[in-house]
């Protein structure tokens, strides 16, 4: 059995360059965008030091990255719910100073924040990766080291979740 070859590091700066935006924004929509700089950065220097393991027969680059954000956001999990729960008190009022498209974006905002703390943590990381990461199916359960028809059932369960949490807010206004 022959190694896997090895990522360089100039191979590793262009990985980088290729992956650092989508993985940021990634972060940055379960963290929030003071701790995504720092968990992208993390990211980046866990898969730099683990360079050495990763076996492109097994799975993809892409999904490599998007499963070290995902643990790296899991070890942020108490910050990753009060910032869903502090989307979930935003004022629209005092957040739109008057514009109404900033009205409904922070209630859009506020609603989408009090739904996602009733997910499971497995359901919320389906969901956040198909959604911030543009994942597909595959690629998911190559980053959460799971099968994809577990992805498909926790992608269903959270849709369910949310449809009728995001609805009952509408109504409640």
């Amino acid at each position: 059995m022959t190694a896997a070859p090895v990522l360089g590091t100039e191979q590793f700066t262009a990985v980088h360059d290729r992956y650092f935006a989508d993985i940021h924004r990634y972060v940055a929509g379960r963290l929030g965008t003071q701790a995504a700089e720092d968990v992208a950065a993390e990211t980046f220097l866990v898969a730099f030091d683990r360079r050495k393991t990763f076996d492109p027969t097994r799975g993809d680059l892409r999904a490599w990255l998007f499963g070290i954000a995902t643990n790296l956001v899991s070890r942020h999990r108490r910050k990753e719910a009060r910032h869903y729960r502090a989307l979930a008190r935003l004022d629209p009022r005092e957040a739109a100073e008057g514009h109404e498209s900033r009205v409904v974006a922070s209630v859009t905002v506020a609603r989408l924040g009090k739904a996602l703390v009733r997910l499971s943590a497995g359901e919320r990381d389906v969901l956040l990766l198909v959604a911030l990461g543009d994942l597909g199916y595959a690629e998911v359960a190559e980053a959460l080291g799971i099968s994809p028809g577990t992805v498909g059932s926790r992608l269903t369960r959270a849709r369910k979740k949310l449809t009728p949490a995001l609805a009952q807010e509408a109504s409640d206004e």
